[in-house]
């Protein structure tokens, strides 16, 4: 499985997690901002990009006792609901931070004490609310639109560096990333960047050239292991953002319900990550379907190898998650198996679960 390091919720505490395998889920796009992002330019500058964006980030500081850490965050509303990871306010990746744990520096330098809205442990989103009005919303811009070298670029507060502006290009997208364990496991389908990216840039936007909001900063690649000040993690030229078209549905499930729903095909899979090679992938192998399921509704069997689902090559059990949960629960998609010897193209509604 792929593996990546979380970029960490803080500059003082950065949390290493690793990819795991996860049970099925996906998302898709409604914008939650009151603005309509204008077609997608590329003769813009980074500069002008910045400063498109600057007056919609924020700092997120999260302490308790001797935890705590510093991470980013998007204004998506006027009245003060900010977009960012999951991972930047939870203590441990798993327990939330409550109200007087929680502080926002908005971009006139003012800090105010922040709650939380709603969390999302499979996609690793979190809203939070300060107690403002007439604050400037960000964007949204489709990352669908998105192509391979477009330039791009992040601002957030790595190593607590706040108002810090990293430019590169999307360097791949639909990459299947997956990072934490068990219950605050995240999976899902990124948009791939060598915008540098650092601890501290958790939550904060990857925006296109007009400065609208393409994806939101979540992981990055590590080198090694270890931990503390043995473990290497900081930029080396990989980071993965969220796109925004799963982002801003996310957002907008957990501003108006406090919850988050997921595609799902209603079956279990496994598979080692394929490592001979980008042309030789092995699928995803189905273990279990549920009764009653997408899957078995569309005459998947336990046995089948799932090559792809939609437009996304399937090469193992983390590509297969990461697929569906790109897509809206209720969205029919083709997807592609190898069934007793034979490839078939079989269609699906995927279903809905919603995060615990």
């Amino acid at each position: 499985m792929l593996v990546a390091l979380i970029v960490g919720a803080g500059s003082t505490a950065v949390t290493y997690q690793v990819v795991r395998q996860q049970d099925m889920a996906t998302s898709s796009v409604v914008s939650v901002s009151t603005q309509t992002a204008p077609p997608l330019k590329t003769d813009g500058t980074v500069a002008k990009a910045a400063e498109a964006i600057s007056n919609s980030v924020v700092t997120v500081n999260v302490a308790s006792g001797n935890q705590g850490g510093t991470g980013s965050g998007i204004i998506i509303k006027p009245d003060g609901y900010i977009l960012t990871n999951n991972h930047v306010v939870t203590l441990d990746s798993q327990t939330r931070a409550t109200a007087n744990q929680i502080t926002v520096t908005l971009p006139d330098g003012s800090t105010k004490a922040a709650t939380v809205v709603g969390t999302d442990t499979a996609d690793d989103l979190a809203v939070i609310k300060v107690a403002a009005s007439g604050l400037s919303a960000a964007s949204f811009a489709p990352s669908s639109a998105l192509v391979v070298g477009q330039t791009v670029v992040a601002m957030g507060a790595p190593l607590g560096l706040s108002n810090t502006v990293t430019s590169g290009i999307v360097s791949a997208l639909a990459r299947p990333v997956a990072t934490g364990s068990g219950a605050s496991a995240s999976i899902f389908d990124a948009i791939q960047t060598d915008a540098a990216i650092n601890p501290g840039n958790s939550g904060g936007p990857l925006v296109d050239l007009n400065g609208h909001v393409v994806g939101v900063n979540s992981a990055i690649a590590g080198t090694g292991g270890g931990s503390g000040s043995n473990a290497q993690i900081g930029n080396i030229g990989i980071g993965f953002a969220i796109p925004s078209d799963e982002a801003s549905r996310i957002a907008t499930e957990l501003i108006t319900t406090g919850k988050a729903t997921h595609a799902i095909l209603g079956i279990s899979v496994n598979g080692a990550q394929n490592t001979s090679g980008p042309t030789s992938a092995s699928g995803a192998t189905v273990t279990a379907v549920q009764a009653g399921s997408p899957a078995q509704q569309a005459g998947i069997q336990v046995g089948d190898v799932i090559t792809q689902i939609g437009k996304q090559r399937i090469d193992d059990s983390i590509g297969a998650i990461a697929a569906t949960r790109s897509h809206a629960p209720g969205t029919t998609v083709p997807v592609t198996v190898q069934s007793h010897g034979q490839t078939k193209t079989v269609s699906v509604t995927l279903g809905s679960a919603t995060t615990p």
